[in-house]
């Protein structure tokens, strides 16, 4: 019988031997792709920035806020930079590029992330409007702190900004490593390509999927469980580049469970889409959707019965 050693050996030199097929996943350089333990670090450090009374320095202690934010600028620009760099070469730009193109990324990848950091005080306005909206929109919230603290809807919405901020600069990767991390942590699925306004509420967020082309004006609450998505990606990489979800105007809600499919959907200014309707055409402003002829039985072990018609009752799809 062969020894534990030599099995291990047999083992490592199969998997090696499978690693020299030349696939997509037999890439072996991990430094010259982007790490995602780095990427969710620099997600800690840019809350930190954007939350500077909230979020303690990890290995540091400062006296004041200027040393402090110097301190988490220069680190998150240089942790960034060699990111968007690796981000960049392992991207399909760079597959075919000369030694000389390559060796300009060093440059563009630090300008990136200059201009991402840049961007900073705007993406703060933007949270602070949806903070206000999870406060106003939430009568379980006690106060703003416990929501920066503690909501999954909240850290959701500070990670997509972050990371729309990076697609809006063209840095590969990145950004979907970044809402992905959030997804892990959250339930809530934002693609960071969609277009969100301000005073933008998640409320409780498990289960939410914001596809790439979504655009959603400001003032929308969404709850639990709703799907703004695709009507079909049977044609794959042939979709790329095309309105594929939905359009949310302004002051509209989207009650649990709900899914709004298409890219040629539009859910009118104003509008109310109730729990669990199912939308594939557009909503006029203002209107309430609901889904007809819901019935709720309650059987007893006696003969005794209850019977509830939520057809007309108004309140029934009002499902947080």
């Amino acid at each position: 019988m062969d020894s534990v050693e030599s099995r291990i050996k047999n083992v490592t030199d199969g998997i090696l031997k499978d690693y020299r097929q030349g696939r997509d996943i037999d890439k072996e350089n991990t430094f010259s792709q982007p790490d995602r333990d780095a990427v969710e670090s620099i997600i800690r450090k840019v809350q930190r920035i954007i939350f500077p009374g909230f979020y303690k320095a990890e290995n540091y202690r400062y006296y004041t806020i200027e040393n402090s934010t110097s301190t988490l600028v220069e680190d998150v620009l240089f942790n960034l930079t060699k990111q968007i760099n690796l981000s960049m070469r392992a991207s399909k730009e760079c597959e075919d590029c000369s030694t000389e193109e390559c060796d300009t990324l060093a440059d563009r990848a630090q300008a990136a992330a200059f201009a991402f950091l840049e961007q900073i005080p705007t993406i703060r306005a933007y949270i602070d409007t949806d903070l206000q909206a999870e406060f106003d929109g939430d009568p379980a919230a006690y106060s703003k702190d416990e929501i920066v603290y503690s909501y999954p809807g909240l850290y959701a919405i500070v990670v997509y900004r972050i990371a729309h901020a990076l697609v809006k600069i063209g840095v590969p990767i990145i950004p979907r490593m970044m809402t992905e991390i959030a997804h892990s942590k959250t339930g809530i699925d934002i693609n960071p390509g969609a277009e969100i306004g301000k005073y933008f509420f998640i409320d409780h967020g498990t289960g939410i999927v914001i596809g790439e082309t979504t655009i959603i004006g400001d003032n929308v609450k969404v709850y639990q469980g709703v799907t703004l998505g695709a009507l079909s990606t049977r044609k794959g990489q042939l979709l790329k580049g095309r309105k594929r979800h939905p359009t949310i105007e302004d002051n509209v809600t989207i009650y649990a469970g709900a899914s709004i499919l298409g890219g040629n959907t539009v859910v009118g200014t104003g509008a109310v889409i109730g729990a669990n309707a199912f939308i594939t055409t557009s909503i006029p402003a203002g209107a309430k959707i609901s889904i007809k002829n819901q019935e709720l039985k309650y059987n007893f072990d006696s003969d005794f019965q209850v019977e509830k018609d939520f057809e007309n009752d108004h309140n029934w799809f009002y499902v947080i």
